[in-house]
């Protein structure tokens, strides 16, 4: 199930959650894809007639730092003994085609592409019994842009993270898929910046749910970003960053 949430491009309308195929999209009846799978296919819509938004209004952004070793040995460091988690803020999530904009008080702007896993139920203290996937809605796209210089001169990660703009997600929400070896790339103007796959992650996407999970409950809608590979970079007006992963499509933003 490829699940979105748009409105209509030519009408002021709330938006609304929904469900693409192929060409068309089918929105949820009431309660949308955390409450049930319910789809009113007597409602069709055609793709071209909506505007994509981020396909999730999360209540909080989990990043995870330096998550992939190469990754980390670009930034000078070692993979963490545990995850090495931080906050972002919802007011930061843009969808796909929105802009990243590049604030004044930075001089350094990077992209960093990244698997996102979307919580699909409220999550607390799982255990090793339980399958920690089953709390899951399924996966999307991110982007988790960094001011790298504000992050070196905080040492923490909150003012360099959480700027407007820095936590495009899209274009969908893709459900049972599995996200142990999928083909993670990132490019900026078309040439490609990052090029991995998701078995190199440090720490599972298990152990990252059972590790957050002791430390904060999560509720249907949060978004984990999962860590990024090697060769983030800079971004500078006019650019064009594309995050593409298998099985979940692309995720575009220009860069203002």
């Amino acid at each position: 199930m490829r699940i979105c949430r748009f409105r209509r491009s030519e009408q002021r309308e709330r938006a609304r959650y929904g469900v693409i195929e192929g060409e068309t999209v089918f929105p949820f009846r009431e309660g949308g894809p955390f409450a049930s799978r319910d789809v009113d296919r007597s409602q069709g819509i055609p793709l071209s007639e909506v505007q994509l938004l981020a396909p999730c209004q999360p209540s909080k952004i989990i990043g995870v730092g330096r998550n992939y070793r190469d990754h980390a040995l670009e930034m000078g460091h070692d993979v963490p003994s545990e995850p090495l988690i931080f906050l972002k803020p919802p007011s930061a999530v843009i969808g796909p085609h929105e802009a990243i904009r590049l604030p004044a008080l930075s001089e350094r702007v990077d992209y960093e592409g990244e698997l996102v896993a979307v919580i699909g139920r409220r999550a607390s203290q799982i255990s090793e019994e339980e399958s920690a996937l089953d709390y899951v809605l399924g996966y999307t796209c991110g982007n988790d842009v960094t001011a790298r210089d504000l992050q070196k001169r905080d040492v923490q990660f909150t003012r360099a993270k959480g700027f407007d703009t820095f936590a495009p997600l899209g274009p969908v929400i893709v459900t049972d898929l599995d996200p142990h070896n999928l083909t993670i790339e990132t490019r900026v103007n078309g040439q490609v910046k990052q090029h991995a796959r998701t078995n190199q992650l440090a720490f599972s996407i298990e152990a990252l749910l059972r590790y957050i999970s002791q430390v904060m409950t999560l509720l249907p809608g949060d978004v984990i970003y999962t860590g990024t590979p090697a060769g983030v970079g800079p971004l500078k007006p006019g650019d064009v960053v594309d995050v593409e992963i298998e099985g979940i499509g692309v995720l575009r933003n220009h860069v203002t």
